[in-house]
């Protein structure tokens, strides 16, 4: 069970908004070298501020349990001093930082055991108080994984739920853009700096991610650079902010499982999407089915078992979008309302989308049926209908 949230320090839910020499206190404990988010919440919730505990006497410092390294920090002023040249910095950015007594931190996030007690923002701050799902997997998903997680975040996006996940290859990534294809901003939690965009080929996302009214969000310095410890202590943000985690593809051993973990001792809701039993990515999401994660195959399955509240919540604000469903980009389908044609038919009926097939196997495949010229126009309307996708190497998928 994680602990009650009015067990943190520092009172928040708007009773008042702390000066900002209580804020750069913060962040200065925070850049403090060895004190961790539990140490930090204790000795405040003990001392009765972020600022009491910086004018503490060395002495008083190691009273807290403080490591010898830390209480020297904070006592020769180093602290204070790293959080000034920080949040210069942070404003050269253009971004910002929020600490745990801001009443715009993530009301979810406090209640987890060992909330980040500064977050570092680039974006749209506000951004992290809607209500929220992690679609977290793979970074080498099949064509069948990639093409759900897209679906559902963008399906999801559609209704409301900011779609989370941490930017990396593969599963994040899908789940970035599916958000993206239906306009809605989504939230990117990084394991480095704000200013490190990881991997390099994500940079334009990042920013597309920014220019939409989303958030890049860390509990690391600027310059912080990715390491692999970062990453497992990152995902419990991931599942702290959201009222669930969508797992979509996972290997037996990898990072997907700690986020789900997480999720799980946080009471946050866990879903899945069913894979192939002979897909070791399938492995991951098949075990948490079988262990009580909701089986998820569209939208609907995770929004009909979203907490009521949340549902509400979410319900008022899309009767508020006078025009939605004529507006809106209509949500991805298994099922498309207007047929194909003749040759485009024949073509989707050899392509699946769990397995790529190559141009030049399409044509031996249907040669005897339709000309060169024939396929390459169907393979055309196709991707451009949205129905089928090209793959690297004039590989093609069919779309869900």
């Amino acid at each position: 069970m994680t602990p009650a949230p009015a067990s943190h320090p520092v009172a928040h839910h708007g009773s008042h908004i702390p000066h900002e020499d209580e804020r750069l206190a913060w962040l200065a404990l925070t850049l403090t070298p060895k004190l961790g988010p539990r140490r930090i919440l204790k000795a405040i919730e003990r001392i009765g501020s972020a600022t009491r505990v910086l004018g503490l006497r060395l002495t008083d410092l190691e009273g807290l349990h403080f490591p010898a390294e830390s209480a020297q920090c904070i006592a020769e002023g180093r602290a204070l001093s790293l959080a000034g040249e920080e949040r210069m910095a942070i404003a050269t950015l253009g971004g910002s930082f929020l600490c745990h007594a801001d009443e715009a931190y993530p009301e979810r996030l406090r209640e987890i055991f060992d909330p980040p007690p500064v977050l570092w923002v680039r974006g749209n701050a506000d951004v992290l108080q809607q209500p929220a799902i992690a679609v977290v997997g793979t970074r080498h998903p099949t064509p069948y994984g990639a093409s759900m997680a897209e679906m559902l975040s963008r399906d999801l996006a559609q209704r409301g739920l900011i779609i989370l996940s941490g930017m990396a290859r593969g599963i994040d990534t899908c789940a970035h853009k599916g958000a993206l294809a239906a306009g809605k901003p989504n939230i990117a939690i990084w394991g480095t700096g704000i200013d490190v965009v990881y991997p390099k080929e994500n940079h334009s996302l990042a920013e597309k991610i920014v220019a939409s009214g989303g958030a890049v969000l860390s509990e690391f310095p600027l310059g912080t650079f990715p390491s692999p410890p970062n990453f497992p202590r990152r995902n419990r943000i991931l599942s702290g902010i959201s009222v669930g985690v969508l797992v979509v593809e996972a290997a037996e051993y990898s990072g997907t499982r700690i986020t789900a973990r997480c999720a799980l001792e946080q009471n946050r809701d866990v879903y899945a999407v069913p894979g192939n039993v002979t897909n070791k990515n399938s492995w991951g999401p098949n075990t948490l089915i079988k262990q009580g994660a909701k089986l998820t195959a569209t939208w609907e399955d995770v929004w009909e078992d979203l907490p009521s509240q949340v549902r509400t919540e979410l319900e008022s604000r899309l009767e508020q979008k006078a025009g939605l469903a004529s507006n809106d980009t209509p949500a991805a389908s298994l099922f498309r309302e207007e047929p194909p044609q003749p040759h485009e038919a024949r073509l989707l009926s050899i392509l699946r989308p769990d397995e790529a097939l190559q141009i030049d196997e399409i044509m031996e495949r249907l040669e005897a049926e339709l000309s060169s010229s024939e396929v390459f126009t169907a393979l055309f309307e196709l991707e451009l209908t949205g129905r089928i996708r090209q793959l690297p190497g004039k590989h093609y998928v069919r779309c869900l």
